[in-house]
């Protein structure tokens, strides 16, 4: 039965199955209304499933058609959104079929999705650092937490570009925000080692993250950060300053009150890290620890035991000062009262009515003027001390000539033959010396109104003295060459009248010796008058120079060279007189 069915079912056909029905029909002898009814209804059924299928048929075409639509809007935005036609084949529009166009879009749709994906994620990375940039420099990249949406309806290069170069402008301010961030680190770094400061806790307490010395791009470049950092460096920066300024007065005050004390070298060395920068300018001032607190303390404290210190030497210190002072007017030859300038000075002191600093200071103003006045003074006593110089050669030259064996051949006799020509050309010039010395001195006087002393008398009273005693000792000489002639005369014409002629020296009758040699005139009331002058002040010469001091005294001596002619009948002077009081 089975087999018989198989050979049916594989020639069954519309019309095998429509004869078959007759057959069967016609076995049970059907009517023909009942024929013509199953037939209608067998059409009505077959038209049924056609219209079925028809309905089915375009269903799928509506959906391939739907699909198509949706491909083609798809293509559309993908190509819109990516803008790059060029990469991608786009079927152009044609005859093709539904299926045919559908197959003809689908790898342009798969080409166009991988670029998609991949522009997607371009966009995703750009604006991810983009956005973390911004957080940084904003302060509050660690509150930005997900993914970050992309646009997608502008997916294009020339955006892609955009944000690029938006991404690269970002960069460039990161890093030059990270650069001043450094920066300003350094400079934190470098004023808390010359300030003597804990840098690591000074940092942190602007942005933890600058304390962080394992990675550079880990540290906060926000504007708050900057702007801390900013207002550290200038509150460092003042500090320093305000430090130096105390440390420089500190070191000024150790220097005056060394100098004041004369503190030897070694103990100053201690102290050479604060005195070093007594001057120096803040951006100068370098080195780690120079402005530390301690050391500024430490400075504060020498200074307060010099202080103390100092009180206590007030007496010593002022005395040394009154000597200095006392040596600059004896160096140039002005005369004071030591003992009352001395005694004064001590009453100041125990009286407690002046400070001891205006005491120095007072003491300091008078040695500077000194000084003033000594240098005023000086190319006037370099010519009083040529002018004493040449007394003293006139002097030995006058004993040189009275010297009856001067020309022998003993010891030492050409030297001595040399320096009376040389004594005799400056004897000649003692009169220059005298006119030029009293021109000076009375310029000087006449600038200053006052008259200028030299060992407490005028300096025009000696000169003027001086040249009154040499005018005195030329008219002598000229007496005494009288004298020589008459003498002469009176020898020969004895020796005429009793035939015999006596030798000049011998006949020129015995020499009259008065005594020492000295400045008096015949009158004697010159020498006399510088001679107490000099003893009013040997008590203060005597002790500087024993040679200067006879020299002084001898130095007017001998106004006048002799000539070796004259040298048997000059007359010696009586006493030396004193160049200066």
């Amino acid at each position: 039965m089975a087999d018989a069915e198989i050979p049916l079912l594989e020639e069954t056909t519309c019309g095998s199955l429509l004869q078959k029905l007759q057959e069967i029909w016609d076995e049970v002898g059907e009517s023909d209304e009942e024929r013509d009814k199953m037939l209608l209804q067998i059409e009505q059924e077959c038209l049924d499933v056609y219209k079925r299928k028809v309905e089915q048929a375009a269903n799928s075409r509506a959906q391939l058609l739907q699909v198509l639509s949706d491909a083609k809007l798809e293509l559309s935005t993908l190509v819109s959104a990516l803008g790059d036609k060029s990469s991608v084949g786009i079927p152009e529009k044609g005859s093709e079929t539904i299926k045919e166009q559908l197959a003809a879009i689908a790898p342009a749709l798969e080409q166009l999705w991988k670029q998609k994906e991949e522009r997607v994620k371009e966009f995703s990375d750009v604006q991810s650092q983009i956005q973390k940039i911004c957080g940084e420099i904003a302060g509050n990249a660690s509150e930005q937490t997900g993914a970050l949406a992309v646009d997608e309806s502008d997916l294009s290069l020339k955006k892609l570009d955009e944000y690029q170069v938006k991404l690269k402008e970002l960069q460039k301010e990161k890093s030059d925000r990270l650069s001043k961030v450094l920066e300003y680190v350094s400079t934190v770094h470098d004023l808390c080692a010359v300030l003597g400061m804990d840098f690591f806790s000074t940092i942190t307490e602007v942005h933890p993250s600058l304390g962080d010395s394992t990675g550079v791009q880990s540290k906060s470049i926000s504007n708050d950060t900057l702007s801390s950092l900013a207002k550290t460096v200038s509150a460092l920066n003042e500090d320093k300053k305000q430090r130096l300024h105390k440390l420089q007065e500190l070191a000024t005050q150790l220097i005056d009150l060394w100098n004041l004390m004369d503190t030897p070298e070694e103990e100053r060395r201690l102290f050479n890290h604060v005195t070093c920068n007594s001057s120096a300018l803040v951006d100068k001032v370098t080195v780690p620890g120079t402005l530390a607190l301690d050391l500024i303390e430490q400075a504060e404290v020498e200074v307060d035991r010099l202080d103390k210190l100092k009180s206590s030497r007030m007496k010593e210190i002022a005395l040394k000062r009154q000597v200095e002072l006392e040596k600059i007017f004896a160096s140039v030859h002005i005369e004071i009262d030591p003992e009352a300038a001395r005694e004064k000075i001590m009453a100041l002191i125990d009286s407690g009515n002046v400070e001891p600093t205006e005491l120095l200071a007072d003491m300091d103003n008078q040695i500077m003027k000194a000084k003033e006045e000594a240098l005023s003074r000086k190319e006037i006593l370099d010519r009083v001390e040529k002018w004493m110089s040449a007394c003293e050669e006139e002097s030995w030259l006058e004993d040189y000539n009275r010297d009856e064996n001067r020309y022998n051949a003993s010891r030492g006799a050409h030297l001595n033959l040399k320096r009376a020509e040389k004594a005799r050309i400056l004897v000649n010039k003692i009169p220059g010396m005298v006119d030029t010395l009293v021109a000076k001195t009375r310029a000087w006087e006449e600038d200053r109104g006052i008259s200028f002393m030299y060992d407490g008398v005028p300096l025009l009273a000696m000169l003027d003295e001086y040249a009154m005693l040499r005018q005195e000792r030329e008219e002598e000489k000229r007496r005494l060459r009288g004298q020589k002639k008459v003498g002469e005369q009176q020898n020969m014409e004895q020796e005429t009248a009793f035939g015999s002629r006596l030798s000049p020296a011998r006949s020129s009758g015995p020499k009259k010796v008065v005594g020492p040699r000295a400045n008096g005139g015949a009158n004697g009331t010159p020498g006399r008058r510088l001679s107490l002058n000099a003893n009013q002040n040997s008590s203060r010469s005597a002790g500087k120079d024993g040679k200067r001091d006879s020299m002084k005294l001898a130095a007017p001596a001998n106004i006048v060279t002799v000539s070796k002619d004259d040298a048997a009948s000059h007359v010696s002077r009586t006493d030396s007189v004193p160049a200066s009081p």
